[in-house]
């Protein structure tokens, strides 16, 4: 039987994502997670790095948020 300390061992990796969304910073950081969650496994941190805006004619059009994800490395 695995102990507490043997199962949070290991190496992560970190990779940068980005989410787009209409609506909200929120919404582009929650679709970027649950998008990368699709084909990584075992995804442990979500940290927002960057938030921006896409512009056009002076309107807001898009929240852009880049996103760290830590996930349990298996190679």
């Amino acid at each position: 039987m695995a102990t507490k300390k043997n199962r949070s061992e290991g190496i992560y990796r970190v990779i940068d994502v980005i989410g787009t969304s209409k609506a909200s910073w929120e919404e582009a950081a929650r679709s970027a997670v649950e998008i990368a969650s699709k084909t990584l496994r075992d995804l442990r941190v979500a940290e927002v790095t960057k938030m921006d805006l896409k512009v056009e004619d002076g309107k807001v059009v898009a929240y852009r948020t880049r996103v760290q994800l830590s996930f349990k490395y298996e190679g």
